[in-house]
């Protein structure tokens, strides 16, 4: 079952609101999408740590409904 990516944006927003999100569906097919989340959250945390708070926000999804995300974080300047 594909995810549309209104609601991978939905859920991470719900995670962290100050998000600012792009998303952006690579094949068309729902199932491949790469995203690029910037929050405040994200200030003293490691890229690992950071694409765990993403993950955390898709509330298990991942590798099932959500097929493969490329993902790009950062932390505003």
């Amino acid at each position: 079952m594909a995810m549309e990516a209104s609601e991978i944006e939905r859920l991470i927003k719900e995670a962290l609101p100050d998000a600012e999100i792009r998303i952006e569906d690579l094949r068309g097919d729902g199932d491949h999408y790469s995203a690029y989340v910037s929050s405040a959250s994200f200030k003293g945390k490691n890229r690992v740590q950071q694409h765990q708070m993403v993950y955390a926000a898709l509330q298990g999804r991942m590798g099932g409904e959500l097929h493969a995300l490329a993902l790009q974080t950062a932390a505003p300047d």
